[in-house]
C-alpha cells in the first residue's frame, strides 16, 4: 500500500481524486447556498405577502382611539392574533407593552430580539432564529392607520409572526443528500478516470523499465514502438536512439576487446618459441656463470633474472587470456589437500619456508592444476612481499573447503587491499621493477571463481591474511 501511495501511478491516483472531489465539492457547495438563498428568499417573500394582505383586512381601530372610538379590548386583540395565525404560523401581538397571542402559540415577548422589535416600528423586518430546537422565520412590523389626507400614521401595536421552516429544512437536507450522492458518485468516476487514466499514462513507462532492464541484462538489440506524437512518443524515440547509439558502442567496445584479448593471445604465444630457446640458453650461461669474470657473471645473472621474469609474465598472460576468452576449464577429481599443498610447495622449494596445518585425509573435488596455481600465487606473494613465518591452514567447513595463507611480514597498506586482486597492481611505486609480472593475486581469484569460490584478504597484527573458499561440488 505505502509503495502504491509513493509511487507514480498512486501520486496521479490521489492528484486526479482531490482535484475531483475539490472541484465536486465546490460547485455542490455553491449549488447548495444558492439554492438554499432562493428557498428561503421565496419563503420570506410569500410571509411577507401573506401577512401584508392579512394586516390590510383588519377593520376595526387600533392605536389610539380617535374621538367617538373605542379603544381595543384584550378580546379584540386575541381574537386578531388568531385571525393573523394559520398553518404553521403562530402571531404575537404587542400593544402598550402587553402581549397577546393566537389560541394555539407559544410564542412570548422573550422571542422577539431587541433588533427586531425596533426594526419593526419603521419597517416589515424578517429574522431567522432557532427556538427550541426549530428554525422559525419571524417577522414583525407596525399597523398603520389611515391619517388626515390619506397619510398612514402609526397605531403603536406590532406584530410578529412565527412561520415555521421545518418544510425548508427537510427541502434543505433532501438537497444536501443528493449533493453527497452525487459528491460519491462523482467520487467513483474520478478514481475510475484516474485509475484509467494512470495506466494510460503508466503503461509506456511501464514498457521503458523494461526495456531499460533488458539493455541492463545486455539485450542490447532491444527497441520499443513509437506510437503517437506525444511526450511519451518522442521519450520512447529518444530511447530507441540511445539504446542504437549504445549497441553501436558496445559492440564497438567488445570488437576492440576481442582484437586486444586476441593479441594478448598471439603474443604470448609467440613469445614462448623465442623464451624456450632463451631459456635453453640461460640454462648454459648459469652452469659457466661460476667460471666467469665478475662482472660478466653479474650481467648472466641479470639476463637469467630477466628471462625467469618474462617466461613467467607470458605464462600469466596466457593463462589470463584464457580466462578473458571464457575457454579456461575444470578437470575436477578427488584431491587429498594437504598432499596438494605439500606438493605445491616442494615443487618450488618452499617446504622449509612454509608451515603447513591441514588434517590427514581432508579430501576436497578440485581441479589439482588450477588448486595448484591458487597455492603457488598465495605464498609466493607471502614470501616475496610478506614476512616469515608463512602459515597454511586448511579446514572443512560445512559450506566447503577453507584454505588460509598468512605471513608475518608488514603488512598492506589499508589504501591498497580493495585493489589487491587487480591486475597489474602493485603496492607502493618501489615495487614496479620487483620480481613478479602483477597477476598473481588476480590470476589465484579466478582460479577460485572458476571453481564458484571466493578470495579474501585481511590485515592482521603482523601480516597479512587470505582466505580461500571452495565449495563442495
Amino acid at each position: 500500500m505505502i509503495a502504491f501511495l509513493t509511487g507514480l501511478r498512486g501520486r496521479l491516483v490521489i492528484t486526479f481524486t482531490v482535484v475531483a472531489v475539490a472541484a465536486s465539492a465546490l460547485v455542490a457547495g455553491i449549488g447548495f447556498e444558492l439554492a438554499k438563498g432562493a428557498l428561503i428568499e421565496r419563503t420570506t417573500r410569500d410571509a411577507v405577502d401573506d401577512l401584508t394582505k392579512d394586516l390590510e383586512r383588519i377593520d376595526f381601530a387600533v392605536g389610539d382611539p380617535r374621538p367617538g372610538e373605542v379603544p381595543p379590548s384584550s378580546e379584540d386583540l386575541s381574537n386578531l392574533a388568531n385571525a393573523l395565525a394559520g398553518p404553521d404560523r403562530h402571531t404575537l401581538l404587542e400593544y402598550q407593552d402587553q402581549y397577546y397571542r393566537d389560541d394555539d402559540g407559544v410564542f412570548s415577548g422573550g422571542d422577539v430580539t431587541g433588533e427586531l422589535r425596533g426594526q419593526a416600528r419603521s419597517k416589515l423586518a424578517s429574522q431567522r432564529r432557532m427556538i427550541d430546537g426549530q428554525l422559525w422565520l419571524v417577522l414583525g412590523t407596525q399597523v398603520y392607520r389611515a391619517g388626515a389626507d390619506d397619510v398612514p400614521q402609526p397605531t403603536g401595536l406590532l406584530v410578529f409572526e412565527f412561520v415555521s421552516l421545518s418544510e425548508e429544512e427537510r427541502t434543505l437536507a433532501n438537497l444536501r443528500e443528493a449533493f453527497a450522492q452525487a459528491g460519491g458518485i462523482t467520487l467513483l468516476i474520478a478514481l475510475t478516470v484516474a485509475l484509467v487514466s494512470a495506466r494510460h499514462v503508466l503503461l509506456p513507462v511501464g514498457r521503458l523499465s523494461a526495456a531499460a532492464q533488458a539493455l541492463g541484462k545486455g539485450r542490447l538489440d532491444t527497441r520499443l514502438p513509437v506510437r503517437g506524437k506525444d511526450e511519451l512518443a518522442e521519450l520512447t524515440a529518444h530511447f530507441n536512439d540511445a539504446a542504437a547509439a549504445l549497441e553501436l558502442s558496445v559492440s564497438e567496445l567488445r570488437a576492440l576487446e576481442a582484437m586486444s584479448r586476441r593479441f594478448v593471445a598471439d603474443v604470448s604465444h609467440e613469445l614462448r618459441t623465442p623464451l624456450t630457446a632463451m631459456t635453453a640458453v640461460a640454462d648454459m650461461l648459469s652452469e659457466e656463470a661460476e667460471r666467469l669474470p665478475e662482472q660478466p657473471a653479474k650481467a648472466v645473472r641479470l639476463v637469467l633474472s630477466e628471462v625467469g621474469r618474462l617466461t613467467e609474465l607470458v605464462e600469466h598472460l596466457i593463462e589470463v587470456s584464457r580466462f578473458d576468452a571464457g575457454t579456461a576449464t575444470l578437470a575436477l577429481e578427488s584431491v587429498d589437500v594437504a598432499d596438494a599443498i605439500c606438493d605445491s610447495l616442494e615443487l618450488r622449494g618452499w617446504s622449509e619456508d612454509v608451515r603447513v596445518q591441514a588434517p590427514a585425509g581432508l579430501v576436497a573435488n578440485l581441479d589439482p592444476r588450477r588448486f595448484d596455481v591458487i597455492v603457488a600465487n598465495l605464498v609466493g606473494n607471502a614470501l616475496k612481499h610478506g614476512g616469515q613465518p608463512v602459515l597454511i591452514t586448511a579446514r572443512s567447513t560445512p559450506n566447503g573447503l577453507e584454505v588460509k595463507v598468512r605471513d608475518h611480514g608488514d603488512g598492506i597498506p589499508p589504501e591498497a587491499l580493495p585493489h589487491v586482486f587487480d591486475r597489474f597492481f602493485k603496492v607502493g611505486t618501489g615495487r614496479v621493477r620487483s620480481q613478479g609480472s602483477g597477476l598473481g593475486l588476480s590470476i589465484a581469484r579466478a582460479n577460485a571463481q572458476l571453481h564458484g569460490g571466493t578470495i579474501s584478504v585481511r590485515p592482521q597484527r603482523p601480516g597479512t591474511l587470505f582466505t580461500v573458499w571452495l565449495p563442495h561440488s
